[in-house]
């Protein structure tokens, strides 16, 4: 198993379903490589925008045809989580489908048939953690949307990990959400201490957990205003409209680009279209009076029972602005930045230059716009739909921003902090903090501020391990006195997974190479021989000699060892390679692959009854270290120095001899040239001790036999130290009289040759 823990949630909202990936190393190994620094930060979240992908439309659209939401749903979005989860990790990886708005206005039967599909189809189709699904798959309300961006923005912006640097005054140093969809809108912040003691019964205990198991609790106002969405706000926009003039066929749209026609539901209609009997929206692009219109819609005069109220009439603590710096996502950023920001994307919001770019968009004919936006003007995503909804959007944006919730206008009026542009804002965030009352955001640091990312985090935090006995749980809850969790406490899921290898081992260098892709095997394989072949190549002839013979010599010296053991042991010459045959191929390796000169390391000559190989016999060693740098002589087709040919054999059993003289430090001519043609010993009249190693045959030479191959041998009063004739020595003796004429042959230019054409003439 690796390092890292994934994680995946489905985020299916109204209009279409994302699937989120995020990874995070396991809480003993994040332990164990932390430093005292970090030992006090929450675990590190990491992603990739290749690891989302988002489809249309959303799971709410299959409550008449539950079955299907399966495979022409999910099916897609998981198997592109399969693809970047690691195989090994799937059964391991908590999977989430957490759904929001448009899934809470679809009636509780389908919604619930729905729900269950979704789980059923993920169990049978993927291995992933799935132990309950009234927890990993359902619909969670606005509060609970609210706080895991909450979440999510604070721990982007370092909020939590750096409270120090983010000090806003009065202690203070976390940011407040902003959070608008297509149906509904979210706040959530940390009041002051002043009304966080006033409205303690109204907040939410949220409770995490640092790296080093110490404990965070932050007390958090959250809320949601259902219909207050942009979409659903539209919706009850033209309501009021088609109410202030029920007869009327043709009904003046001042929050349309003038000339625009569309139909209640926003349908564009063409001038040459038939007229349909049904009332249509002209545009008039009159911004100030969509101001006006839109206005109302706020519901500020509901009644408040808890004082005090924003919007709706539904209580909220009071904002101290001067401590409370909003960040707000999604609509708030798109509307604010798609358009009119799109040659601007280093400004930060700004009421007033903000309201007067609207308002210059919105005066122009319809036309036009649809000109520009042919032209990309705004950039690929601005298309005829976005541009046309835009200023209602607009407008509702700036009521509910300054008019509902209250964000001095900057600007207009007098607030503290400045209008520096966004990219300055962010770069200082990590360091000073934002200090404009309101900002929007879509990315921070390249992360998506997501309320996926929030609820992620909450779940990995979970799994660390307390680091006292007596731990505080992590999750959320209502911030109610007393000891004890509170009855609605709800626990995010993870569970202490430990790491595989001990705690505090360095993970190994493979399993960081090869654990996520099996598929950087090959990569590396190929990677390596060629590193290999380069510095083949570059080393020199001289370095690739000098290398073969130090392997060469290791590894004989390896083989002799091992051998003469074993012969000390059993007293079988043969058995020894009967299990051990590799050795002495793999001897031969560094020659063949260097292709050296004058190899100077001993080898054997081996032989089998069967003619077909010789593998089973050793000869015994040959030259000695003295000789290594003298003349020697082979008939090899290399014409190696200095080594006898391993492994081939002019005839059955080619002999090897040893010749030196007694009492003298001259070194003798050494040959080896076949069994019996050419293995001459040119001893000039001097006595010497020849020593015939045919692998423990004890066979003598035939004298003058081949060719006078050993004539002058027996003319210079050769003593033959052989071993006692018998058992497997006589068998092969026919064998070598059958192979009289094998082996005679030698190359041109071999010292043999040449001195037996003396030797005839």
């Amino acid at each position: 198993m690796g390092k890292w823990r994934y994680g995946v949630i489905l985020d299916a909202g109204s209009s279409g379903t994302r699937v989120h990936i995020y990874r995070w190393l396991k809480s003993d190994i994040a332990r164990s490589k932390a430093n005292e620094t970090d030992l006090q930060r929450l675990p590190r979240i990491e992603t990739d925008k290749k690891w989302t992908k988002k489809i249309h439309p959303g799971i709410s659209t299959f409550g008449d045809s539950p079955h299907e939401v399966g495979p022409d749903h999910l099916d897609e979005l998981l198997n592109h989580a399969l693809e970047h989860v690691p195989r090994e990790e799937v059964p391991n990886t908590p999977l989430f489908l957490l759904a929001t708005a448009g899934m809470r206005i679809l009636e509780p039967p389908k919604r619930k048939a729905v729900l269950k599909e979704v789980c059923d189809f993920a169990r049978k189709a993927t291995k992933f953690q799935l132990p309950d699904c009234d927890l990993h798959v359902q619909v969670i309300p606005g509060e609970t949307e609210g706080l895991y961006g909450w979440i999510a923005a604070n721990y982007l912006l370092g909020g939590f990990d750096k409270p120090k640097e983010h000090d806003h005054g009065k202690g203070h140093h976390t940011y407040g959400f902003l959070d608008m969809g297509g149906a509904s809108a979210q706040i959530a912040f940390a009041p002051n201490a002043t009304e966080a003691a006033k409205h303690a019964n109204d907040l939410t205990l949220l409770r995490l957990r640092t790296v080093g198991g110490t404990p965070m609790e932050y007390k958090v106002f959250v809320t949601t205003w259902l219909g207050f969405g942009v979409n659903q706000a539209r919706q009850r926009y033209v309501k009021a409209l088609l109410q202030s003039s029920p007869t009327a066929e043709e009904l003046p749209d001042p929050c349309l680009p003038s000339g625009l026609k569309v139909t209640t539901d926003g349908k564009p209609l063409d001038d040459d279209e038939p007229r349909i009997k049904q009332p249509y929206l002209i545009g008039t692009g009159k911004f100030t009076e969509c101001m006006h219109q839109t206005y109302p819609l706020l519901e500020k005069e509901k009644e408040c029972p808890d004082q005090p109220c924003l919007v709706n009439g539904q209580h909220v603590p009071a904002i101290d602005f001067a401590v409370n710096h909003f960040v707000g996502v999604s609509e708030y950023w798109h509307t604010t930045h798609e358009v009119f920001e799109m040659a601007h994307k280093d400004k930060a919001y700004d009421f007033k230059t903000y309201q007067q770019r609207v308002q210059d968009f919105c005066s122009q004919d319809w036309d036009d716009i649809e000109a520009l936006v042919a032209k990309k003007h705004w950039g690929k995503k601005v298309d005829k739909q976005t541009a046309q909804e835009l200023c209602f959007k607009a407008s509702w944006l700036i009521n509910m921003l300054h008019d509902g919730i209250g964000v001095p206008r900057v600007g207009l009026e007098e607030a503290k902090g400045n209008t520096n542009g966004t990219k300055h804002l962010l770069d200082g965030a990590h360091e000073k903090g934002f200090l404009d009352p309101f900002q929007a955001v879509n990315k921070i640091d390249d992360v998506e501020v997501s309320w996926t990312l929030g609820k992620m985090v909450l779940y990995a935090s979970s799994e660390i391990p307390p680091r006292g006995e007596e731990a505080l749980a992590v999750g959320f809850g209502s911030n109610v006195p007393g000891p004890g969790l509170p009855s609605d406490f709800q626990h995010p899921g993870g569970a202490y997974t430990p790491y595989t290898t001990k705690a505090g081992e360095e993970e190994k260098w493979h399993d960081t190479l090869f654990a996520e892709n099996s598929r950087r095997i090959p990569g590396f394989l190929i990677f390596v021989v060629l590193v290999f072949v380069i510095g083949f190549v570059l080393c020199g002839r001289e370095r690739r000699s000098s290398a073969a013979h130090k392997l060469s010599r290791l590894l004989s010296s390896a083989r002799h060892r091992h051998h003469h053991l074993h012969r000390q042991r059993s007293g079988k010459p043969g058995s020894h390679h009967a299990r051990k045959r590799g050795i002495g191929r793999f001897a031969m390796l560094p020659g063949t692959l260097f292709r050296t000169r004058g190899s100077r390391t001993p080898s054997y000559e081996r032989v089998l009854e069967d003619g077909t190989a010789v593998r089973d016999f050793e000869l015994g060693d040959v030259g000695d270290e003295r000789y290594s740098d003298g003349e020697s002589y082979s008939d090899d087709s290399e014409g190696s120095r200095g080594s006898s040919r391993v492994g081939r054999t002019s005839g059955w059993a080619t002999p090897q001899m040893k010749a030196g003289l007694p009492g003298s430090a001259a070194p003798a001519e050494q040959y080896s040239d076949g069994m019996y043609g050419g293995g001459i010993a040119s001893l000039h009249g001097s006595k010497v001790n020849v020593v015939a190693q045919g692998g423990g045959l004890g066979l003598s030479p035939p004298c003058g036999g081949g060719g006078g191959a050993f004539g002058f041998a027996s003319a210079a009063n050769v003593n033959l130290n052989a071993m006692e004739r018998g058992g497997l020595m006589s068998r092969t003796e026919s064998r070598e009289k059958i192979a009289v004429g094998v082996g005679r042959r030698s190359r041109t230019g071999s010292p043999s040759r040449l001195l037996r054409g003396k030797g005839l003439g």
